[in-house]
């Protein structure tokens, strides 16, 4: 096993049979010392949240796989905050599908002049490139096509399986009285198959409870206390 990728939130390992490691860590993204999902910084530590969010990927990849969405997952060691998965290709250097059901965060900031806080976007997806220097900039489909980082068909695909999947979580949500405002996805290629890779955890959505956005450790109490 040797360290392929060194993350903000996970170390990625490559394993002897092929797969790879995932370690998941106790650092959040944030600004300033304050959690926000949707940044590229690393905020501060807390201390379990890496096993948090590998328990909490770990419910909802094998709910996926009830519902026959294929993703990266193979097993997990909880006590280890380790997760293998498949090898999986990238498209280009990286890229981020964000599903968005109410308006928050750096959609405000965007397009404040036109909505407000919680306004209803029901599912809007948008697709940034993971670039942490340049602020993981927007691309549109024509973008990604004409850039050959993957084809019309690919993105349609990718966006259809973000909203399928955003609706079998955040319908995980509503049965405990909460409300998924966004999601991020990541998704590569296994043997041509596009399927979900990374995380589904606090360290990837906004979750909200009557207008009151929840930390990382109040979401994972919703599921596992």
């Amino acid at each position: 096993m040797y360290l392929v990728y060194k993350g903000k939130t996970k170390d990625v390992y490559a394993l002897e049979n092929g797969n790879y490691l995932l370690r998941f860590k106790d650092d959040v993204t944030g600004e300033n010392g304050v959690f926000d999902p949707g940044s590229n910084k690393v905020a501060l530590s807390l201390s379990g949240i890496g096993q948090a969010n590998i328990r909490m990927s770990i419910y909802f990849f094998e709910l996926l796989r009830q519902n026959g969405i294929k993703t990266h997952y193979l097993n997990a060691d909880l006590n280890k905050n380790e997760m293998e998965v498949l090898p999986v290709k990238t498209f280009g250097n990286g890229l981020e599908v964000i599903v968005r059901q109410k308006a928050v965060g750096s959609f405000i900031r965007r397009y404040g002049e036109y909505v407000t806080a919680g306004t209803e976007l029901n599912g809007y997806v948008e697709t940034t490139l993971k670039n942490d220097a340049k602020g993981d900039p927007l691309i549109t489909k024509d973008g990604l096509v004409i850039l050959n980082i993957m084809t019309g068909n690919e993105y349609e695909t990718i966006k259809a399986k973000a909203k399928t999947i955003s609706a079998i979580i955040a319908k995980e949500f509503t049965k405990r009285k909460l409300e998924l405002y966004d999601i991020k996805f990541e998704f590569g290629k296994y043997r041509n198959e596009i399927i979900l890779i990374d995380e589904i955890s606090s360290g990837n959505m906004r979750v909200y409870q009557n207008g009151r956005p929840l930390e990382p450790f109040e979401l994972d109490k919703y599921f596992f206390q």
